[in-house]
């Protein structure tokens, strides 16, 4: 159970669940109480269900997924790569998209979000699904370009940049592109846009064509494809 991803998530709203529904009890009546503390449960169980966007690598494409792959489909003549659902050898992990281009390589994460609830961005480091935090999926989606930028740097023998980016569909985005905890969150109406921009906003020399060719070999080899 210990190793179980899901266990932080019992605790924590277990925890808020008991607080709430003791106060409750405490000032109005232990029959409410437990009425409200169980449904703190429910709300977060299908919260969680909606927006967790980490799949195990038997999982289905999700509609995030086949929205961002369409889209990014369009960027072939624009000489970019893609490469959907790798897994990251010896773990669970799944990178949605690896697109590699002049723009250079970024690792994007494609999510589904609760439409009737309101992003935010706060203090340039946090994200907001309505009430809830969402520094989790920054920092996985930090560590996922991470982990690609090791295992591409390892098989070339050479330094590569991965970005971290998250295309967000379902809820009105209030911003075109803005950059949390180094990752550059953004709305799936403006994905093709963005990968069109970052090859003039990229202050490195553009990649070339074989430097594209060997990084997609290089993906295809230490990054398997989703199956099952």
């Amino acid at each position: 159970m210990a190793a179980d991803p899901r266990v932080p998530a019992w605790i924590g709203r277990a925890v808020v669940a008991v607080v709430v529904g003791a106060a409750v009890s405490f000032w109005i009546g232990w029959r409410l109480g437990v009425t409200v503390a169980a449904l703190i449960v429910i709300a977060d169980i299908i919260f969680r269900s909606r927006t967790s966007p980490t799949i195990p690598a038997s999982a289905g494409v999700t509609s995030a997924q086949r929205r961002s792959r369409r889209r990014l489909a369009r960027l072939r003549s624009n000489g970019y790569v893609t490469l959907n659902a790798r897994a990251i050898p010896h773990t669970k992990e799944v990178i949605d998209h690896l697109v590699v281009g002049r723009a250079g390589v970024f690792a994007l994460d494609s999510e589904r979000w609760d439409r009737r609830l309101p992003v935010r961005a706060i203090q340039g480091s946090q994200l907001y699904h309505g009430p809830f935090s969402q520094r989790d999926r920054l920092e996985h989606a930090r560590w996922e370009a991470a982990q690609a930028s090791r295992l591409l740097g390892n098989a070339l023998k050479r330094t590569i940049d991965v970005r971290p980016a998250m295309v967000i569909y379902g809820p009105k985005i209030p911003w075109s592109v803005v950059s949390l905890y180094s990752v550059d969150v953004f709305s799936g109406s403006t994905l093709t846009k963005y990968f069109r921009r970052q090859a003039k906003a990229r202050r490195a020399a553009p990649l070339d064509a074989e430097l594209i060719g060997l990084i997609q070999e290089a993906a295809e080899r230490v990054l398997p494809p989703v199956t099952g």
